[in-house]
């Protein structure tokens, strides 16, 4: 039976002995349990030749994540068998999964019955302006949750996707940096808010559905097959890595 992933990156200066061990045994090196030149040479090797399990190549850092070690091993890395949090969480969910397939109407205006509820429950009129509203999706799918269930909304009431970040910290909730993320994978969960940095004070968010090696399942609005921050609709997404996420995770479950 091939060793399962530990949930972080193993790397030299790892401390994670036993898992530094299976990495040489498995590359043919001396056991010494140190991640050293070496080991980390031998990895490069290795990734530089591999393809990952979605047939893409492996990055070449010499550091063994989830989709290196799948690699190594020879096993495809299994999705995340984590529920959501708590209750609320898993509602989230559900009611973001039920509106998969809403569109703008029309294509590109930012509007639509749908559209137009959403950006209303984080305080917009959508025939005051064109509005991005992958934000206020995400605060709907609270509100309609939270309503449901006759417990407080806990997500920030906003339609720009930088504030999910900015406020969700002073609130109290756990904020995992894209960088804290890249390193130990485990730490996102279902349920999690991904918020992406665009530039220029701009950004794009979304539900994190499920996990598989750093492969994120994702539910998102004013997206699109591509990704764009500036899409047409509901998409569930198979596209985004854990290292994509540049700004981070927000974990309405849990305050720091």
């Amino acid at each position: 039976m091939s060793p399962a992933f530990p949930g972080h990156v193993v790397k030299v200066g790892s401390n994670d002995s036993a898992s530094v061990l299976a990495i040489q045994q498995r590359l043919n090196l001396p056991a010494t349990g140190a991640f050293g030149a070496e080991t980390q040479e031998a990895v490069q090797l290795f990734q530089a030749r591999s393809l990952d399990f979605q047939n893409h190549p492996l990055t070449v850092d010499g550091q063994v994540g989830p989709m290196t070690w799948a690699a190594l091993f020879r096993s495809p890395p299994a999705p995340s068998t984590a529920a959501p949090a708590d209750s609320l969480l898993g509602s989230v969910l559900a009611v973001a999964g039920g509106e998969v397939g809403v569109m703008e109407e029309p294509p590109g205006s930012n509007r639509g019955p749908k559209v137009n509820q959403y950006l209303a429950s984080a305080g917009l009129n959508a025939l005051d302006g064109n509005f991005a509203w992958c934000a206020a999706f995400v605060y709907w799918c609270f509100s309609q949750a939270s309503t449901a269930l006759a417990v407080p909304n806990p997500a920030v009431r906003t339609a720009g996707a930088l504030d999910v970040w900015n406020l969700a910290g002073p609130k109290g909730f756990r904020r995992i940096t894209g960088a804290e993320a890249s390193d130990r994978p485990s730490l996102v969960n279902p349920g999690a808010i991904f918020v992406i940095s665009t530039g220029g004070g701009h950004g794009h968010v979304g539900f994190v559905e499920s996990l598989t090696g750093i492969v994120l399942t994702t539910i998102e609005g004013n997206t699109n097959d591509g990704g764009s921050r500036e899409g047409v609709g509901v998409f569930r997404r198979v596209g985004r890595r854990v290292s994509s996420i540049n700004q981070g995770f927000v974990d309405y479950s849990s305050r720091t």
